[in-house]
């Protein structure tokens, strides 16, 4: 029940990460995972690109394991380190920028994937 409680956070604490680009470009990532399902239905190869598709895919794997029994520790793990690509580098380019709102933005993502790692690791013993 852990392991899903943690899921659910780092799917839900990945969709409030902040982007900024261009001239006064904005969007927090809920709104363009939306813009990025809604242009896939239309034109799959306008949003095909590795960090649209892995973070998506990252998320359905989360998503999935929210409905097993008992979650699977492998799809934890390729889901966290699908979505963690993208907030990782988010966070780099916020220290990097400097951006503090893009910065705190992908703090509580990598604060919810660090819970997921410390439990996936002790119980790693016990059986999936």
């Amino acid at each position: 029940m852990k392991l899903k409680l943690l899921n659910l956070g780092l799917v839900l604490t990945s969709l409030i990460g902040y982007l900024k680009w261009g001239g006064n470009n904005t969007a927090f990532l809920a709104e363009a995972e939306a813009e990025v399902l809604k242009r896939l239905l239309t034109e799959p190869t306008a949003v095909l690109h590795p960090f649209t598709v892995l973070p998506l895919l990252g998320q359905i794997f989360l998503l999935f394991t929210l409905f097993q029994r008992r979650p699977s520790r492998l799809l934890s793990l390729i889901g966290l380190i699908c979505i963690g690509m993208l907030l990782v580098l988010m966070f780099l380019i916020g220290i990097f920028a400097p951006d503090i709102a893009i910065l705190l933005s992908a703090v509580p993502f990598l604060l919810f994937a660090a819970f997921v790692m410390v439990e996936i690791w002790k119980s790693r013993g016990s059986q999936e």
